[in-house]
């Protein structure tokens, strides 16, 4: 992918909805809940602190993570649907 976020900004590769319920009912399209995990695949340089000093983000490339529901901007690249957001966007990663 040649697509590379700016500053604090990662690019996300979210997780698939779930077809089924816990109990095991499939869901039609319009009821999937989107999920709010996924694997990073690119990383932004980083934020500059109040000094001046670019710290670089905690997370790296390949990552699984956890991030909040509303958080983001859903664009469509190369045929692929990805989710570019900021860091602080990002609740945990999944180890």
């Amino acid at each position: 992918m040649s697509l590379k976020p700016l500053g604090d900004r990662v690019i996300v590769k979210q997780d698939e909805a779930e077809e089924t319920t816990a109990s095991g009912l499939y869901l039609a399209h319009d009821a999937k809940e989107k999920p709010q995990t996924g694997t990073i695949i690119a990383v932004g340089e980083g934020k500059m602190d109040k000094d001046g000093v670019l710290q670089p983000l905690p997370i790296k490339v390949g990552d699984k993570v956890i991030y909040g529901k509303y958080g983001g901007t859903e664009v469509s690249f190369d045929g692929e649907e990805v989710l570019i957001l900021r860091a602080d966007d990002i609740y945990a990663v999944i180890e």
